[in-house]
């Protein structure tokens, strides 16, 4: 789910506002915990297909999260977005239930990956009919759960991004509005993800966050059995916009929407030279609260980011993505798709990568192979930087690792000075020897659209 989306049609959303201003953020550290930082975003995946991926994939591969989709019951209809209108905060999703949930939470457990859950708590639906559940609703009554007196006032669609009021009270595209300033509705929420940390969720991505006040955030989550649980909220910058994502900082981490626009940006027609300082040199927020990624669910279909069409632009943000030493990052892994609203192949069953449409870009070479790298060089700065002025860069991650990226359209021979011991190291971008002699040097030569990855503790391949 996102700021701006279309649930009479249930369209895709619609262009985001990209940045122009440096905004102060306030003192937070909300990085995820643990070693290892790097989430694999298996939108749309089947909790029993999740639950593999974290035994054969991304454990061995080092990512530290794994985030699935929505969970709760949603309406019905073979959409994606269907599970961005919940119901009922049942598990009774098209993912899977209770059962396939708490399954899933455990195999990615015993794999030594945490879990992130996609978290609807701004709205519910924009109709009525049966969840996935079996659960009865109508837009502003869901029996059991909350009726018409839980919801905001505002019952008109949001129009006016520099008001708050707007933004914060009325309904994102004509989704009801939960009133989140009511104890009800605070203690209802905070319930029904009590009853994900009870399955053992790590963490949590707030969608639509934006539209909830950073107050309403913090009350829900100080009622949490977990008051220090992983928490990631979608709150999409926009110049001049009367909510800013740098509110939401003291909760925990925030997606920090600009980094991706500008990669797009910077890998389709300017200079990788230009990402020598990327991050708060260029007006991010802190780097210790910033979720990035290349692009997401909602970024890839409506053209504000790179997606997987967009080739080798799109496989090397990634990598530059992995390597570069600012904020935490996402891969999103979804599926191939022409309508932006198609709904998951086989409801959400992947058999295996790279079959009926499942891009798996987690586990794409060039992009798997760099979260080994980013946990080995997590904490060293940027070292040793060179650049062409164009689209030739490398640098190191202090004397554990050293990157480059050769976004030219010819090859590239040249000799670079890193901080690395002498030794022989394996580029694993293409799985072959890198010798680095007694001055931190060596000598490579990069095809056009390439990269090379070495790090201590992966010698020779």
């Amino acid at each position: 789910m996102i700021s701006r989306w279309s649930a009479t049609a249930g369209a895709a959303a619609t262009a985001l506002a990209t940045a122009a201003a440096v905004l102060a953020p306030t003192a937070a550290s909300a990085s995820p915990p643990g070693t290892k930082d790097v989430t694999a975003v298996l939108f749309e995946w089947n909790f029993a297909s999740v639950a593999k991926e974290c035994t054969n994939t991304l454990g061995p591969a080092g990512y530290g999260y794994v985030q699935v989709s929505p969970p709760a019951e949603h309406i019905q209809g073979s959409q994606w977005w269907t599970s961005y209108q919940p119901v009922s905060y049942k598990i009774a999703g098209r993912l899977g239930d209770a059962g396939a949930f708490q399954s899933m939470v455990t195999t990615c457990h015993n794999a030594g990956v945490k879990v992130v859950v996609d978290t609807v708590i701004n709205h519910m639906s924009a109709g009525s009919g049966t969840g996935t559940g079996g659960s009865s609703y109508t837009k502003y009554n869901y029996p059991g759960l909350y009726s018409s007196a839980d919801m905001d006032d505002c019952a008109s669609t949001i129009s006016n991004y520099t008001n708050r009021t707007n933004v914060q009270n009325c309904e994102l595209v004509g989704l009801a509005d939960l009133d989140t300033g009511e104890e009800y509705v605070r203690a209802t929420i905070a319930g029904y993800m009590n009853t994900l940390l009870g399955y053992g969720v790590d963490g949590f991505r707030i969608d639509a966050a934006k539209h909830i006040p950073a107050t309403d955030l913090a009350n829900i989550k100080s009622r949490l059995s977990n008051t220090s649980v992983y928490w990631k909220q979608e709150a999409i910058y926009g110049s001049g916009e009367a909510v800013q994502p740098t509110e939401y900082t003291g909760n925990g981490d925030v997606q920090e929407f600009r980094y991706a626009y500008d990669l797009k940006r910077v890998f389709n027609n300017e200079n990788l030279a230009y990402l020598k300082n990327y991050g708060e040199g260029w007006g991010y927020m802190s780097s210790s609260v910033a979720g990035v990624f290349v692009d997401n669910h909602d970024t890839e279909r409506n053209g504000s980011t790179l997606n997987y069409k967009d080739g080798a632009n799109y496989t090397l943000a990634n990598v530059f993505m992995l390597a570069y030493p600012y904020g935490a990052p996402d891969i999103n892994s979804g599926y191939e798709w022409s309508d932006t609203d198609a709904g998951p192949p086989n409801s959400g069953s992947v058999t295996a990568c790279w079959q009926d449409g499942w891009k798996c870009q987690h586990a794409w070479p060039e992009i798997l192979r760099m979260v080994a790298f980013r946990n080995a060089t997590r904490g060293e700065s940027v070292t040793n930087w060179w650049d062409n002025g164009g689209d030739a860069i490398a640098f190191g991650r202090g004397s554990k690792g050293y990157v480059a990226i050769n976004h030219e359209s010819s090859s590239l021979s040249r000799t670079y000075q890193t901080s690395l011991s002498a030794g022989t190291y394996c580029n694993v971008q293409n799985n072959t020897s890198v010798t680095v002699n007694s001055s931190g040097q060596f000598t490579a030569t990069l095809g056009a659209n390439t990269a090379l990855a070495i790090y201590t503790g992966k010698a020779g391949c």
